[in-house]
């Protein structure tokens, strides 16, 4: 049996998720694949159903009717409706809805569109914005009246450009993205990333991302979350979209082609064991993971302190590391080199080899790795 089918392509790994909405689900598979997750919603929903904007938008819309109707959310969409219904004029929107051409960005808004007993007349191939723009631009929508539904934040420029070609446009803000009510779980993940102790994070929608930048910020990590995201914390995204955030920070992100939870997670399982090189050590082959290390196939689970040194070990494999430098290593460990001595026997023990490390008197600790079998660097 292969080894990543005993135990798992994400096992040893911890990945965050800080998806609000379907948290459950997209949990659950990356726990099916053997991950460690840490979730941390970076955001909440808060419905707008009495809010003075969304109700004079949707009275606006019902007294003179719109040409278009871009709908940017399922959610968003399915909660302007039931809004208006609240209202007492549902039926009214429902009746100028039908009467316009209906853009929808996705699959899951078309679901929702065709559910209220709609029908969309276009979807864009990729659920991006701004190929909604083009082919309104392209449209000609001069003197039309366009209802734009919002999903949460505003869309820069996207408003603008179609006022510009002299279209009147009507933004439907249904509801709005705020920080957590409980700040104590981001927190965790905020620190998780920057002592990068996670191996990925997980982003379903960009409100979520720059949430998650911002409580960095305002905590002081910003550097140091950054610096993690960019190089040994892996950003995955469920679409260009949802990255926007990260990639204007310089933070390489992975995400599937297609933009869906299913895929986002075989992302992940493709990008993350891929990052770990096998070492052969002592005649075994060890894979160095976040949280484990797997030797032989048989996936090892090492205390935290023993990761850290086995990482530090790993990173030139077959040269010697000194006592100082492990100590360095060890989160919160003073400054007596004793505690390398314990985190080193339990990592011995962990690894259920003791073979695999040797000390090297007088000057510390080394992976038993002849050089001329390390790996090249990819």
């Amino acid at each position: 049996m292969d080894d990543q089918q005993q135990h798992g392509p994400l096992a040893g790994f911890t990945v965050g998720v800080t998806a609000a909405r379907r948290a459950d689900e997209l949990g659950a598979l990356l726990q099916r694949r053997g991950a460690a997750v840490l979730h941390a919603p970076a955001l909440r929903i808060v419905p707008l159903a009495d809010d003075a904007e969304l109700l004079t938008a949707t009275w606006e819309l019902v007294e003179r009717a719109p040409d278009t109707v871009v709908a940017t959310t399922a959610i968003g969409f399915r909660g302007w409706l039931e809004a208006a219904d609240g209202w007492g004029f549902g039926e009214r929107l429902h009746e100028r809805l039908a009467g316009a051409r209906v853009l929808a960005r996705g699959p899951k808004v078309k679901g929702a569109v065709r559910a209220a007993g709609l029908t969309e007349q276009w979807s864009p191939s990729s659920d991006s914005m701004a190929e909604v723009l083009d082919r309104l631009l392209a449209q000609d929508p001069a003197g039309r009246r366009i209802a734009l539904q919002l999903h949460g934040e505003p869309l820069p420029g996207f408003v603008e450009a179609l006022r510009a070609a002299g279209a009147d446009v009507v933004v439907v803000p249904v509801y709005r993205w705020e920080p957590p009510a409980d700040l104590h779980p981001l927190d965790r993940l905020v620190d998780a990333v920057a002592a990068r102790t996670l191996d990925a994070v997980t982003f379903t929608s960009a409100p979520a991302a720059a949430s998650l930048l911002t409580r960095a910020e305002g905590r002081g990590l910003r550097d140091e979350v950054l610096a993690a995201l960019r190089d040994g914390v892996l950003a995955a995204c469920v679409g260009p979209v949802t990255a926007g955030p990260l990639a204007a920070r310089g933070i390489p992100v992975v995400r599937p082609e297609r933009f869906r939870l299913g895929p986002l997670v075989q992302a992940v399982c493709r990008e993350l064991p891929a990052r770990c090189r096998p070492l052969p050590v002592a005649g075994r082959q060890v894979e160095v993971r976040g949280h484990a290390a797997v030797v032989d196939g048989e996936l090892r689970p090492v205390p935290p302190a023993g990761m850290a040194l086995l990482r530090v070990l790993a990173r030139r494999p077959g040269w010697v590391v000194s006592r100082a430098d492990l100590l360095r290593a060890l989160p919160g460990a003073g400054r007596d080199e004793h505690a390398v001595e314990t985190a080193m026997a339990r990592l011995r023990a962990a690894l259920g080899a003791p073979e695999l490390i040797q000390t090297v008197v007088k000057r510390g600790y080394r992976l038993a790795v002849a050089p001329a079998d390390v790996p090249a660097a990819r």
